[in-house]
């Protein structure tokens, strides 16, 4: 029998939105912050060429590390804009503080402390963040000083003052998406940090579908295979979204207790672990790493000798038989390694010790820290190898077929989950305002009696 969470959710429809004004509001105002957001990233960034950054990215840098930041941009890092960093370097300070709080007492101490210990990290974040973006914006102005295409240089007047102004530039711009992701996630619906980031892959699949359909046009792709392209890409979707719902729930059992004449407790319950605990991050992690070589490779080279880097950026290149092993290798002990850091099986196992709960059939304390430690390991696995098949097979039809490069497994899981995510958000803030109708009905029939 369906409860009466399922019941309420099976009753939500299009009339239930528009009669819940607060929700309206919300998504009115992520709307109007990701316009906001897109409007930026075609804002030039002051003393650069545009055309020659367009150049730079046609011949060199549209399958590198370079390219995908561009296509989690959204353009923005191709036209050099003042969003061209993106929320890159909040992201990549997120997770080095994430990963930092598991090693160090101290922060995992804070991130014990509740919602005091959290606004002190969130607060740690932030200024690593700032210290990121310097590091990347210094080293952007330094590189576009040294760039020349067939219009001539990137920089038209080069020196202190232009690397002065393209750090602040570039660094108000990620701060001011930083800003934007947060009022998202307070005022609007979804995760600000992830919807920036869905925008931006999304704003440009209009044109990978337009170079698809043309490489079909001038007889590249056989109509055939963009139509089982297609089939394959809507089936991949359907994969990602059947194995993100995924869970191996536990029961957990409280036991009874009586206070007076009276009996509590006694309940039922479940803990439910998800196939891909780690998410995106080990795809996002092992792109990131195997495509530096192949880049600075690509800006390195000098005349007709390769040397030794060049080799290794041509043996790690997209298609390549070592890329995809390393690729999927790299995946996997990201798999492991995050979600070792984000589940504790030990601490978990304590604090159910603690609460009285328990897992039928098996010793609280450390058999129960073990079981969880056994199943996760599964689980990772499982999961493991469900982000290299998906990775992967969206890589060997970019490097043998020239499919677009938005097309990767990577940008497809984030649009996946995002999308995911922001629409279980909806459904609940739709329930709770049913919840609410239902409260106040019942008030007033009880005034009424």
């Amino acid at each position: 029998m369906a409860s009466a969470a399922e019941q309420l959710a099976a009753n939500l429809n299009l009339g239930t939105l528009s009669k819940a004004t607060e929700l309206k509001q919300r998504i009115w105002f992520t709307l109007g912050a990701l316009l906001v957001y897109r409007i930026g990233t075609y804002i030039p960034l002051p003393g650069v060429d545009a055309s020659v950054i367009g150049e730079m990215f046609a011949t060199r840098g549209g399958g590198g590390i370079l390219g995908m930041f561009d296509m989690f941009s959204g353009g923005a890092l191709s036209r050099m804009t003042v969003f061209a960093l993106n929320i890159m370097p909040y992201i990549s300070a997120s997770i080095i503080i994430q990963l930092m709080s598991a090693a160090i007492p101290a922060l995992e101490t804070l991130k014990k402390e509740g919602e005091q210990g959290r606004k002190r990290l969130n607060q740690y974040t932030r200024y690593l963040t700032v210290l990121i973006a310097m590091l990347q914006a210094y080293g952007i102005a330094v590189g576009l000083e040294g760039m020349r295409g067939s219009f001539g240089a990137a920089v038209i007047d080069p020196g202190m003052f232009f690397r002065l102004s393209c750090v602040v530039s570039l660094v108000g711009g990620t701060m001011f998406l930083m800003w934007i992701g947060e009022q998202i996630t307070a005022r609007g619906i979804g995760n600000g940090t992830s919807l920036i980031i869905f925008s931006g892959i999304v704003a440009n699949v209009p044109h990978a579908l337009a170079s698809l359909l043309e490489l079909g046009r001038t007889g590249a792709l056989s109509p055939v295979f963009i139509l089982g392209f297609i089939v394959i890409a809507v089936a991949v979707i359907g994969f990602i979204v059947f194995i993100e719902r995924a869970q191996r729930r536990i029961v957990i059992q409280y036991p009874k207790r009586q206070v007076g004449q009276r009996m509590f407790g006694g309940d039922s319950t479940h803990m439910p672990l998800k196939i891909n605990t780690s998410g995106v991050i080990p795809p996002i992690f092992a792109s990131s790493i195997l495509l530096i070589p192949a880049t600075i490779a690509g800006f390195s080279a000098r005349g007709g000798d390769p040397g030794l880097l060049g080799v290794i950026g041509n043996a790690l290149a997209h298609g390549q038989p070592l890329y995809m092993v390393v690729y999927a290798a790299m995946i996997i002990f990201f798999s492991y390694f995050y979600t070792a850091v984000v589940f504790n099986p030990q601490e978990t196992a304590d604090n159910l010790k603690k609460y009285g709960g328990f897992i039928p059939g098996i010793r609280p304390g450390t058999n129960t820290a073990d079981y969880f430690d056994h199943v996760l390991t599964r689980l990772t696995t499982i999961g493991a190898l469900y982000l290299v098949v998906v990775c992967l097979l969206p890589e060997i039809l970019i490097s043998n077929y020239g499919v677009p490069f938005y097309f990767g497994g990577t940008s497809i899981m984030i649009v996946v989950s995002v999308t995911m995510d922001t629409v279980t958000q909806i459904q609940s803030h739709l329930l709770a305002h049913q919840y609410e109708g239902l409260i106040k009905k019942a008030r007033v029939k009880g005034r009424g009696r």
